[in-house]
């Protein structure tokens, strides 16, 4: 990669950021977009974690990674501190390659 691209990538980002602060300006949007907008990053987030987990290359795996991020969850669900989140997913999921 190239600092030509790099400068080019941000610049086009920058951009966009700016593009849409002149389109909408001191407008509100409605309540339903900004619902929608609200629940993004989470969308995206979560897009990464299911791709990273059960993809290697094009192809797709189902291995100790998998296993980590469903203890993960379930410890999330139950309300656990982030900490212990991360350490039980990664725990489970380096035990298991071990084995």
């Amino acid at each position: 990669m190239s600092w030509t691209l790099v400068i080019v990538l941000a610049v086009g980002a920058y951009a966009f950021k700016v593009t849409g602060l002149l389109i909408l300006g001191g407008r509100t949007m409605p309540s339903v977009m900004e619902r929608c907008l609200v629940l993004i990053p989470a969308a995206v987030v979560s897009a990464l974690i299911v791709k990273d987990t059960f993809s290697t290359g094009q192809e797709l795996v189902l291995d100790a990674r998998a296993a980590g991020i469903a203890l993960a969850v379930v410890a999330a669900w139950r309300k656990a501190p982030l900490i212990v989140v991360i350490v039980l997913g990664a725990t489970v999921t380096a035990v298991i390659r071990q084995i």
